[in-house]
């Protein structure tokens, strides 16, 4: 690489961390998601916008010419966001509430997620379709972008929000976090599957059992060597430069998903899940320390690049944007209330879980990207599947700090709880 050629990238990677950082900060001052306003810096600096431009040629040509370099990063910075999320997930994944978690997730992603496997013969469209789309694969990922819900976004707002700690976001979660884990293993299925229009049925065999294998066993063997090896003596690594360990955990989870051609994305997902213990928390400030460093360059990096890859001129469908995303959320929602009224809740109970568990955030963004770079849906689809994550995730945001505001309880109070109401700094509501 020349010394020009490195300036380049080392300028389009400036203009991307910097106007991420700067447009998120503006969306966490108008309390609306981060990942909002990383994605914007992306569509702002693409072929929607700045890149349009005649002075801006030679920005769209530094992209062009760089786009392994990019691609590199992009890849790191989804690698760096599933192991953060697997390792969040670990961490706050609660058996409490266990009966209305069954039926929120149950009912609540089960029905959104069996109607899109059943009406997805007759919703599918080659408009949806990617080089390596074909009918089955195109099928499950519809399914799951009815169906996904936000860990990192959800957790996110609850943070900023102050009411992480309330029984509501403990029900959020624990039903985002189950969702999620079934809905990984769905795609890292239909990814397995993607590939010519007539499969072979011993190579489509071969892909499946090896990806259902190695997600089996990532969610239940393998998390218990990892934490043998974690407090064996002979782990000097661990010991001396525990940023190095966890880093190398997901280097070694990824290298052998790769040996076994199953998605990395799903391998990095994992490592995170392993490398994080349930009731003690080793390796806490590693894992502080790498999310430091990710959500200052490689994962607001890899979601403006998600804008870049946006374009609203020629890859956008009015048609099936609208459609998916009036379509998709009247499923989720009216899903989720009718798994909470099997669950016992009634009234605003119900609109905010629906609303907050409608939140696709960056799974769905994750969704789009797996989806997309595995050739299974076309660039309009894509468009819509991000488009769907961004405005559900706004929305999300938006009525939870309206309820607060107004003072309402995010959840009846339960007398069978002691920590049924908790009172959060100005506003009141529902643990």
């Amino acid at each position: 690489m020349s010394n020009s050629d490195l300036t380049s990238i080392l300028f389009v990677l400036l203009l991307l961390v910097g106007l991420s950082q700067l447009l998120g900060y503006l969306f966490v001052k108008l309390r609306q998601p981060k990942v909002v306003g990383e994605i914007l810096a992306g569509i702002v600096l693409g072929p929607s916008l700045v890149g349009r431009l005649p002075l801006a040629s030679g920005l769209m040509q530094a992209t062009t010419h760089q786009a392994e370099i990019l691609n590199f990063v992009y890849w790191l910075g989804l690698l760096l966001l599933m192991f953060l999320s697997g390792a969040e997930t670990r961490q706050l994944f609660s058996r409490e509430e266990r009966r209305e978690v069954c039926w929120l997730t149950i009912v609540g992603t089960g029905i959104p997620f069996v109607l899109g496997l059943v009406l997805g013969p007759w919703l599918i469209h080659p408009a949806l379709a990617g080089p390596n789309g074909n009918r089955i694969s195109l099928i499950i990922v519809l399914a799951v972008g009815v169906a996904v819900t936000s860990v990192p976004v959800v957790s996110k707002i609850f943070a900023d929000l102050k009411i992480l700690h309330t029984r509501f976001a403990r029900l959020v979660l624990g039903v985002a976090v189950l969702e999620d884990i079934m809905l990984w293993l769905a795609l890292a299925v239909a990814t397995a599957m993607a590939g010519k229009t007539v499969l072979n049925p011993r190579q489509m065999s071969y892909h499946l059992m090896t990806t259902i294998g190695f997600f089996a066993l990532g969610l239940t063997i393998i998390p218990r060597i990892v934490k043998r090896i974690n407090k064996a003596r002979f782990n000097f690594l661990a010991k001396h430069s525990p940023v190095a360990y966890a880093v190398a955990v997901l280097l070694g989870y990824c290298v052998v998903a790769g040996a076994l051609d199953v998605s990395l994305v799903f391998a990095a997902f994992l490592a995170g899940f392993a490398v994080v213990h349930k009731k003690r928390r080793l390796f806490s400030e590693a894992l502080d320390a790498i999310g430091k460093v990710s959500f200052a360059f490689f994962i607001p990096v890899y979601f403006a690049i998600v804008g870049l890859k946006l374009d609203l001129i020629r890859g956008f469908s009015l048609w099936m944007t609208l459609a998916f995303i009036v379509g998709s959320c009247a499923v989720k929602i009216i899903s989720v209330s009718l798994a909470g009224r099997f669950a016992g809740f009634r009234g605003l109970d119900l609109m905010n879980l629906a609303i907050t568990t409608n939140a696709r955030g960056g799974p769905g963004i994750v969704l789009a990207s797996v989806a997309f770079d595995a050739g299974i849906i076309s660039p309009e689809f894509y468009t819509t599947l991000v488009l769907a994550a961004i405005v559900t995730s706004q929305v999300a945001g938006a009525w939870l700090d309206h309820v607060l505001r107004k003072g309402l309880p995010l959840l009846t109070p339960d007398a069978r709880s002691e920590s049924a109401i908790v009172s959060t700094e100005g506003s009141p509501s529902a643990a």
